[in-house]
């Protein structure tokens, strides 16, 4: 069952029957049926369509922020920001896809050859809950351009989103056997891979979820792209200026109630300014980010996305706390509705589960390093390699260190983020693949050798 639950108030709005077995076949067979035409379309035909998406995108994009604060508790701010970035990608595709899908040259021995870059087929999306737009976007939107059909799976707390992504591609001209949404469960996943007329599969959520989808897609030998888990670090070298450096790392945190796969969830701070940078984040956290309603443009701190969700963080911290962390401030759940405190922990030692996982809610941990070289190795004792980001006031220094830290994306002076033209992506347990910037159209390409 698909439904919405307001996750500030707790109030059920409405409820979505999962899709049958034969309404899934149906779906698979739509888009498989939909491929050859839709690729034989040329890419500036299929360019055009998505630019004419971007512009619905942005022109519902009030109502698209209002759909995810019911959904998921985003702050109503933070969804308008969501859809701007939905925006940027269907645009950035609209407008390089021709040029990144252009013929490649090749001088090889004994003549020429050329690299044809086409779809490979009908492919399905699993999208996550914590940016019900942005995650399907990024898919979405290189997969259009090149030629690819879409089956689409959105988080089960999202069917109002997945229902509104599909209006607005059919608005702008995605014929309906290229885009199709269903409300398909997760037990009917495995159904889904083996079926041969999808030929490729991309998950954006839990390092559970990766697994069980990728050990699916390998036995049915379908390509795949993983975005799972982080404990993206963020490294503190020194700085100018503590104040701005300590509401800058506490917003990267706190962005979407930290509920983001590559937000900084370890700040690791030099010794000699650690005391004063986390007695001045521990009264930044407790003094600014406070409960509200996410519906509030003031509101700084939302709800997490049900009650299970806080519950499960709140149950972290306590864990940790009983372990022998320290509770700076926060941790305490909040109701009626799926409220934390803004919590931050420091004194967190391997020998406590919080050390190692992943803490999905507003929860910052602290851990001092006496020397740049601790700090690095801090940075990479994790099973995670999402993200990372070095901050510091020297640019050559904070490279360096950046170059040693093991992750798919490193930041300096600033934490998390995404943006069109950049590819996105992680390493060991947060997945495989690319999205995003040049590298996200090529991950469900047939780039073709052709020998002249």
């Amino acid at each position: 069952m698909y439904s919405v639950t307001d996750p500030a108030t707790g109030v059920l709005i409405e409820e979505v029957a999962n899709s049958t077995d034969e309404q899934v076949r149906e779906s698979i067979g739509r888009v498989h049926s939909g491929y050859p035409g839709w690729r034989r379309r040329t890419v500036e035909e299929r360019a055009a369509i998505v630019a004419r998406a971007a512009d619905l995108f942005e022109q519902r994009s009030d109502e698209l922020a209002a759909t995810m604060t019911q959904e998921m508790g985003k702050r109503i701010n933070e969804g308008r920001g969501e859809v701007g970035i939905v925006v940027d990608i269907f645009r950035y595709y609209a407008a390089n896809g021709p040029a990144l899908l252009a013929d490649e040259p090749l001088d090889i021995r004994g003549g020429q050859a050329v690299i044809t870059k086409g779809p490979i087929g009908a492919l399905l999306g699993i999208m996550p809950w914590n940016f019900p737009c942005y995650q399907v976007a990024r898919f979405v939107a290189p997969n259009l351009v090149l030629g690819n059909t879409i089956l689409l799976k959105h988080a089960s707390i999202c069917p109002r989103s997945g229902r509104a992504i599909e209006e607005i591609l059919r608005a702008a001209g995605v014929p309906d056997d290229v885009y199709v949404n269903t409300f398909a469960s997760s037990r009917q996943i495995p159904a889904i891979l083996a079926d041969p007329r999808i030929v490729g599969v991309s998950l954006t959520g839990s390092e559970q979820a990766g697994v069980s989808v990728a050990a699916e897609a390998g036995k049915n030998l379908k390509k795949t792209v993983l975005e799972l888990g982080g404990s993206d670090p963020l490294i503190v070298l020194d700085t100018a200026d503590m104040d701005e450096t300590v509401n800058a790392t506490a917003t990267a945190r706190m962005r979407n109630c930290g509920q983001s796969c590559n937000a900084p969830k370890r700040m690791i701070v030099l010794a000699d300014i650690y005391d004063e940078y986390v007695d001045r984040l521990t009264k930044r956290v407790a003094e600014y980010y406070v409960p509200g309603d996410p519906a509030d443009p003031e509101t700084k701190l939302p709800p997490l996305a049900s009650d299970a969700a806080a519950d499960e963080v709140a149950g972290q911290v306590a864990k940790a706390v009983e372990q022998g962390a320290t509770l700076r401030t926060g941790g305490r759940r909040i109701t009626p509705g799926a409220f934390l405190e803004a919590t931050v922990l420091t004194d967190v030692t391997p020998e406590m589960d919080a050390y190692y996982e992943e803490i999905f809610g507003p929860v910052v941990i602290v851990f001092k390093a006496g020397t740049e070289a601790e700090a690095i190795a801090l940075a990479n004792d994790t099973p995670f390699g999402l993200g990372a980001s070095v901050w510091g006031t020297d640019n050559e220094r904070s490279r360096r260190v950046a170059e040693q830290i093991e992750a798919g994306m490193v930041y300096l002076n600033r934490a998390g983020g995404s943006q069109a033209d950049l590819p996105f992506g992680g390493i060991k347990r947060s997945g495989m693949g690319r999205e995003l910037g040049p590298a996200g159209i090529e991950e469900f390409m047939n780039k073709k050798s052709i020998r002249l």
